[in-house]
């Protein structure tokens, strides 16, 4: 099924796990590392999460998925008597949940909760029931390539995600850096942005990625002195950020 590409913004959203194991583990890191509030719902939780709960960057709820954990609204303590499904929620609107629970009957419930409630969700190895996939993911600082197969053979974009790593090292992020700060240097001093778009190119077709692999700075700082003028130095751009 082809899927539509996107890049979702989780900062500050509430995003919901549930499954504290390797897979929920994974997916829980990587939105807290997005700046997302998670809250994980699990009776038992792996220890590679322990760190972020004790930090207070992961919420656990040590018991068994309900379907209020869907819910907005405080978290409420039991009331004598009551079922957990009517008395405990999350507190604020559910962004996003993610079901990663080894009980198929759990993930489906938690689908079905999330669609009657207008929740994203995404049931792990299940593509087909799921509102977003999770891509194979290569991250360089601020630098995110997504490898996705529709969800019809993971461990091929693992093995493209794996090559993409070897080829893409730590430079893309140091240029990155350089580069958005050379933007907002430019957006500064109010040139125009069209121009911006030709010394942009300058500064990439003129070999900087391959200048910062190989320790060449006083190359970049004569690139950077072509393409945009003076006052742009890799030093002085690079204390910026």
């Amino acid at each position: 099924m082809p899927v539509y590409p996107i890049n979702l913004n989780v900062q500050d959203r509430l995003c919901v796990v549930v499954g504290g194991g390797a897979v929920g583990a994974r997916k829980a890191l990587l939105l807290v590392r997005c700046g997302a509030r998670v809250t994980v719902v699990s009776p038992e939780v792996t220890d590679a999460l322990r760190p972020d709960i004790d930090s207070g960057a992961v919420c656990w709820r040590a018991r068994g998925y309900c379907s209020v954990d869907l819910a907005p609204g405080p978290f409420a303590s039991l009331q004598e008597g009551g079922a957990p499904e009517e008395t405990a929620s999350v507190s604020g609107a559910v962004f996003l949940v993610i079901a990663a629970t080894d009980n198929p009957a759990v993930n489906a419930r938690v689908g079905a909760d999330a669609r009657r409630r207008g929740v994203l969700c995404n049931i792990a190895d299940r593509p087909e029931a799921c509102d977003f996939t999770l891509p194979a993911v290569v991250s360089r600082g601020d630098l995110t390539i997504t490898v996705s197969t529709s969800g019809r053979s993971p461990a091929l974009a693992r093995k493209l995600r794996k090559e993409l790593e070897t080829l893409l090292g730590e430079e893309y992020a140091v240029g990155l850096r350089l580069m958005g700060a050379v933007r907002k240097k430019l957006l500064g001093e109010g040139r125009d942005p069209e121009t911006h778009k030709i010394q942009f190119r300058r500064v990439i077709d003129g070999g900087l990625i391959s200048l910062i692999k190989e320790g060449r700075f006083a190359e970049v700082d004569r690139l950077l002195l072509d393409a945009l003028g003076e006052g742009y130095t890799f030093d002085s751009l690079m204390k910026a950020v």
